[in-house]
């Protein structure tokens, strides 16, 4: 188990904050955008082609609709589960419903902290904090956060993490 800087341990427990509301409509536009890759051509093909219109078509609406619902669904689902929080001893991130991850990056072990703002970000005034650690798992990302947050966020880390001896274990 992580230890804090008083060698006590860190327990896993829910983290406290959500994302901002603004994450829904973010997911919702990267999975219309993913439908859409395959639904645009076939729609273009079965516009052109019209001998093979229906075995175009059909699969287009199909498709298409798959993509609907999972737009309209999975962000709404994603937002219940998805929670993080910093304290002084460490961040915390859950993420999934099914295959739920819960992260812990102990200050003493964070190397990095990084601020991503992608072009559908800026749109939807979001920004994502990454925390790289000296884990074989990977950073830690917080994705969903309002930029303004996310940059106090990373210059928290940046104090806490300066101000926190390293681990030695």
């Amino acid at each position: 188990m992580p230890r804090g800087e008083e060698g006590t341990a860190i327990r896993l427990r829910p983290p406290r904050n959500t994302l901002n509301e603004r994450t829904v409509g973010w997911w919702r536009v990267q999975l219309l955008l993913t439908a859409a890759v395959p639904v645009v051509p076939l729609v273009v093909l079965g516009t052109l082609i019209e001998p093979a219109r229906l075995w175009l078509l059909l699969p287009a609406a199909l498709l298409g609709a798959a993509g609907g619902a999972a737009a309209v669904l999975l962000p709404l689902w994603w937002f219940r589960t998805h929670r993080w929080e910093v304290t002084e001893d460490a961040v915390y991130v859950r993420t999934g419903f099914f295959w739920q991850e819960w992260r812990i990056a102990p200050m003493s072990r964070i190397q990095t902290v990084d601020t991503v703002r992608g072009p559908l970000e800026q749109l939807f005034r979001l920004a994502t904090v990454t925390v790289t650690t000296a884990s074989a798992k990977g950073a830690v990302r917080i994705e969903g956060l309002d930029h303004e947050v996310a940059a106090d966020l990373a210059q928290r880390l940046t104090r806490i993490t300066r101000d926190t001896p390293g681990d030695a274990t």
